[in-house]
Order: structure tokens, then C-alpha cells, then sequence
């Protein structure tokens, strides 16, 4: 019998969760690729403010507000709190706190584009951004939602690891110099 470890809360007790929205350089299942950039007006424009939080890409379900939206070099890096006054807020963080739902997708017009001859891909450079919206299937799988406690874990967690490979390669060259 086999034994798969309990599904990890994508959502903290508070409402706050985190993750990518969109990564970059990736294809997403209609063929889409966000090149890095294409947020950058939507952004410095409207803000996290200025975007919606969405259940399902629906605008009559607004679920919560977003409190970070910034692109770093992996993609559309956001964070957001779910508001618990709403029912489909509780209902949305009860599904995400099980590991039902995860799902990130974003909504936008796009601006400017060019095909890419080799793939046939769209590659987006400018996108009007006009909210992100928890999803069960996001166009690009990889764009996941998870627990905002988990994440700065995460990254502390990956900085220790870094941390320890750095003093570990520098004792090797240490003794390679000894030796040689």
C-alpha cells in the first residue's frame, strides 16, 4: 500500500496566499508565451489596486484583494488575501486549504504581440492586465497558488540551501589548494 503525503495548504489561516500568476517563457495550453516586460505599464498604471481578484475569471465573483502583483525574473509574482466576509471567499479558501484548488490564470487584453516562426507560439510583449483569478484549470498548470506563510519558508529555506553549498564549495577549493 502506498501512502502520499496530506495535500499542503495553498492559503494561510488569515486568507493570504501567494504565488505566480504567469511564468515567463512558457507556453501556455492556447500557445501563449509572456515575454518578461509585458506587465510593466498594467502595472505602473493601475497597481495592485487596480486589478481584480476573481473566482474563475468571473466578474460578478470578486473573492478578495490583491496586495502584491510585481514581475521578477520568473514571472507575475502575486500575493493576496481572500476576504472572509464573503461566502465564496470561505468557500474558495476552504477548497484551497484542502489542495483542491490552486489555480492562477490571468485575465488581460493583449497590446502587442508577434508570432514566433519556429513554434507558431504568440509571444506577448505588452498585455493590458485586468485581474487575476483563482482557477481549478489555469491555462499554464505551472501557474499555482500557494500559502503566503509557506512561500517566505520557502525562500528562507532556499537561501539556507545556497548558503550551505557556497561554505561547502569553498572548503573544497580550500582543500584543493592544500593539496595541490
Amino acid at each position: 500500500m502506498k501512502f502520499s503525503p496530506a495535500p499542503q495548504p495553498t492559503v494561510a489561516a488569515d486568507g493570504t496566499f501567494s504565488g505566480y500568476a504567469t511564468l515567463f517563457g512558457r507556453a501556455d495550453l492556447a500557445g501563449d508565451v509572456v515575454a518578461p516586460g509585458a506587465f510593466s505599464a498594467a502595472l505602473a498604471k493601475k497597481g495592485p489596486a487596480g486589478l481584480k481578484l476573481l473566482y474563475q475569471h468571473d466578474p460578478a465573483e470578486p473573492i478578495g484583494r490583491w496586495l502584491t502583483i510585481a514581475e521578477d525574473r520568473r514571472g507575475l509574482f502575486v500575493r493576496g488575501r481572500l476576504t472572509s466576509e464573503t461566502t465564496k471567499a470561505r468557500e474558495v479558501r476552504a477548497l484551497m486549504r484542502e489542495g483542491v484548488l490552486d489555480g492562477l490564470s490571468i485575465g488581460f487584453k493583449t497590446v502587442r504581440s508577434r508570432t514566433e516562426p519556429k513554434t507558431g507560439h504568440r509571444l506577448l510583449l505588452e498585455v493590458d492586465l485586468w485581474e487575476i483569478s483563482i482557477v481549478t484549470f489555469p491555462m499554464l498548470p505551472e501557474a499555482r497558488a500557494r500559502a503566503a506563510k509557506a512561500a517566505a519558508v520557502s525562500v528562507a529555506t532556499d537561501r539556507a540551501r545556497l548558503a550551505a553549498g557556497f561554505r561547502q564549495a569553498a572548503r573544497r577549493l580550500s582543500e584543493m589548494r592544500e593539496i595541490s
